[in-house]
């Protein structure tokens, strides 16, 4: 065991501890702190702007308002709304799940469209088949909204958190990052590259990611708005969702907006959709370099992997942070095996010194 673990070896034994019982106390509302500190990582820069002309608490308290006023009142009637039209969408399905004759006169007409383009398909005889998958389907979404309805009070606690963890970071966050600088036994060098990496992470997670999937979302969204389509916030957040994932994107949402214009006898709206969606959707090539330039943070494989693994640990602010903690770790391992690679090849040459001094006795 390394000598700053054996010369004080009760202080090593209480900071393990301390830290895991640190880390119990996190775990409940650990997607809310996470979401602070991706705030606090967005709203950085307007509070050194704002500690030129005032001290840094109130530049802080200024800044953690207008959060609320910005961010996350819009946010909560944003997701509010959504999960009001996905009730109704869901509502709407469901009503006409017992004869199915709505349902099966939509896909009827939506065979003739495609048959007349040279496409044949049994959409009706699909919907037949799995008509009772559809159903169990349909409840299974019903009960998780139902789930997230329901744990308000928990939603309201940890949003509170999260304002008190934006608040301390956007005041005292240099301070921490100091003393966690001062704290880990590491290398100055390695935790500034660490630093470094981290930075352009989360600049390319919330800027290339996020940022480009809420431009597109609403572009998608004032274009769903124009041609008449239904449930419009709860289909611009659903390609805010789509959009983050690099081999999905807005495809998700305008092909069916396109299938179901024309299923409402809407050809040259329908037209009209797949030509702007698909405007939409190769904005990406631009919108990305323009926004963070060509950067090689992240791959096709973090981003999906980081995303759905994020989402299953984190919440919702695995959206955000699953490929921040990829990357992150990819950037731990480089250095790791840069500091334990470099080990042998010093061996290797006091090796080579000592053959020498034998060899030099030797003759």
């Amino acid at each position: 065991m390394p000598n700053w673990v054996t010369a004080q070896l009760g202080v090593t034994i209480l900071a393990l501890v301390s830290s895991l019982l640190a880390l119990f106390v996190l775990l409940p509302y650990l997607q809310y702190v996470l979401f602070g500190i991706v705030l606090a990582y967005i709203m950085l820069p307007v509070q050194h702007r704002l500690e030129q002309y005032v001290r840094p608490t109130v530049a802080a308290i200024v800044v953690v308002a207008t959060t609320v006023l910005v961010v996350l009142l819009p946010l909560v009637y944003i997701v509010t709304t959504a999960v009001r039209q996905s009730f109704r969408l869901v509502r709407a399905i469901r009503q006409g799940q017992p004869n199915g004759e709505a349902i099966e006169e939509i896909l009827g007409t939506i065979e003739v469209s495609l048959e007349s383009n040279g496409y044949e398909a049994d959409l009706v005889g699909l919907y037949e088949a799995n008509q009772h998958r559809i159903a169990s389907t349909l409840q299974e979404v019903m009960r998780e909204i139902i789930t997230v309805v329901g744990d308000l009070p928990r939603i309201f606690i940890g949003l509170t958190v999260t304002l008190f963890v934006l608040f301390a970071l956007l005041r005292d966050g240099e301070q921490l990052v100091a003393w966690l600088q001062w704290v880990l036994p590491i290398d100055d060098e390695v935790l500034a590259e660490l630093r470094t990496g981290l930075d352009q992470l989360m600049w390319a997670s919330i800027v290339g990611n996020v940022a480009v999937a809420a431009i597109q979302a609403v572009m998608l969204g004032i274009g769903l708005a124009i041609a008449g389509v239904p449930a419009i916030v709860f289909l611009t957040v659903a390609t805010f969702v789509l959009t983050l994932l690099p081999l999905v994107g807005a495809f998700g949402i305008w092909i069916p907006a396109a299938v179901y214009l024309i299923a409402m006898d809407r050809p040259a709206a329908s037209a009209a959709m797949v030509v702007y969606g698909l405007l939409v959707t190769f904005s990406d090539s631009y919108l990305r370099p323009a926004l963070i330039g060509r950067t090689s943070a992240f791959n096709s494989a973090i981003i999906v992997v980081g995303i759905f693994g994020g989402l299953i640990i984190f919440g919702a602010i695995g959206l955000f942070i699953g490929p921040v903690v990829l990357g992150g770790a990819k950037l731990t391992l480089d250095s790791f095996a840069r500091a334990h690679t470099s080990e042998p090849l010093a061996t290797e040459s006091v090796d080579e010194t000592r053959s020498d001094e034998a060899l030099q006795k030797i003759k």
